[in-house]
C-alpha cells in the first residue's frame, strides 16, 4: 500500500471534532497576528491553556489544527493575493482581523487539503464567523470564498 493510500484509508476524526480543531486554528492564527509572536510561542502558549480546559484536544486533533496554522503562516504571502483579488473593493488589512484568519485558513485549505470538500471548507469559514464574528461576516465571507472556489475549480 502507498503512502497516500494509507493516509486515505486511516481514520478520520469526527467533522465536530475537526470544527474544534479549526476554531484552535483561528485561535493561533490570531495571537500570531495580533501578538506578533513566532508559531513556536504560539504552540506553547496556547497548548499550555488548552490542556486546563475540561475537554481539551487529543493528539490527532491538536496535529490538525497545527498543521493548518502552521500551514497558513508559511503560505500567507500566497493566501492574500488570492483574497485580496477575490475582496474586491476591500484591501486585505483593512478586513476584520477575524474575517481575514477564517479567510486565509479556508483558502489554505482549498489549496493544500485537496482531500477536504470544497462546500465542507466553506461552510466550516461560516460556522467560524458565527462563532467569532457576526451576521455580516458570514456574509462577506460566504461572497469571497465562492468566488474563489469558482476561480480555483474546486468541487
Amino acid at each position: 500500500m502507498t503512502a497516500r493510500a494509507e493516509k486515505r484509508s486511516a481514520p478520520r476524526a469526527p467533522q465536530a471534532s475537526r470544527h474544534r480543531a479549526r476554531e484552535a486554528a483561528v485561535q493561533m492564527l490570531y495571537q500570531w497576528e495580533v501578538g506578533l509572536l513566532a508559531m513556536f510561542d504560539v504552540h506553547q502558549t496556547f497548548w499550555s491553556h488548552d490542556d486546563e480546559t475540561d475537554d481539551p484536544l487529543g493528539a490527532e486533533l491538536r496535529e490538525f489544527a497545527v498543521g493548518l496554522a502552521d500551514g497558513v503562516v508559511s503560505t500567507v504571502a500566497d493566501l492574500d493575493p488570492i483574497i485580496a483579488e477575490a475582496a474586491e473593493h476591500w484591501r486585505i488589512e483593512r478586513m476584520n482581523i477575524l474575517d481575514r484568519l477564517i479567510l486565509r485558513l479556508a483558502v489554505y485549505e482549498f489549496l493544500h487539503r485537496p482531500d477536504t470538500h470544497a462546500k465542507i471548507i466553506i461552510n466550516e469559514a461560516l460556522e467560524l464567523a458565527r462563532s467569532f464574528s457576526g451576521d455580516e461576516s458570514v456574509r462577506f465571507i460566504n461572497g469571497i470564498l465562492d468566488g474563489i472556489r469558482r476561480k480555483l475549480e474546486r468541487e
